[in-house]
This record gives structure tokens, sequence and C-alpha cells, in this order.
């Protein structure tokens, strides 16, 4: 479960590293998989960084900028209906713009299977594996 001020690697190829949640979309004081936050970009991936020519490594975002995302992974275990419980080691999202779609083209690591009854299939055709 993730609240506000809750610091969350971002596993897409956006260009952010690690953003903070600043809103939860909808009326909930805490996030779990499939939810839409509103998030901050705290820090850059080493590739992106601000400094590097316009020519290289194509950073869709940069620090300081407010994004929407969708929670992939927590920490906290989630039960699921067939009784299974499962649990990941850190919390992690992926960047959205406001329609819905992916501002990153990949997404680096698994993401949970909740995402499925949640109408997030974008998100799980990019990802490797569902757990």
């Amino acid at each position: 479960m993730l609240q506000l001020k809750s610091l969350i690697n971002c596993i897409d190829n956006s260009g952010a590293a690690v953003v903070e949640c600043i809103q939860i979309i909808g009326q909930k004081k805490l996030a779990s998989i499939g939810d839409r936050i509103v998030v901050v970009v705290q820090k850059q991936s080493p590739g992106h960084a601000a400094g590097m020519s316009a020519s290289s490594s194509s950073g869709k975002v940069k620090r300081g900028d407010m994004r929407h995302a969708v929670v992939v992974r927590t920490k906290q275990r989630v039960t699921r209906r067939d009784g299974s419980v499962v649990r990941f080691d850190d919390n992690a999202c992926v960047l959205i713009n406001k329609a819905g779609d992916p501002v990153g083209t990949r997404v680096n690591g698994i993401v949970g299977q909740e995402l499925r009854k949640r109408k997030w299939s974008k998100i799980l055709s990019m990802a490797p594996m569902q757990a």
C-alpha cells in the first residue's frame, strides 16, 4: 500500500528512476496495484541526465515533472481471490499520460496480475512477465 510522500521506483524507460507520490486518484487513502496516482520525478535515470547532448538518449521526463502513474508492484501483501498471497521486494510504478497510455516503450521487471482486471492491458503487454 502506498500513501502520500511514498518514494516509488519507476520501472519504464521514460527517464525517471525514483518518483514521489503526491496524490491518489479517487477517494482512497492508500494505493495498491492497479491504482492511478500523481507523482513528481525525484531522480532521473543515469542515461537520461539533463546534461547530455540532445542527440543521445531521449529522456521524456525531467526532475520535478508532475506525471500520472500506475502502481504495478507493492511491498504490502496482496491476497488474491484464489487464496494465494503475493508480495514484491519493492514499490514500483509505470508513468502514463492523462489518456492512460504509457510514456515509456518498455517495462523493466515483472508486474502484478491485478492490472488485468483493472484494464491496464497496454502495460501488461509491455511487461516481460506477470506475477
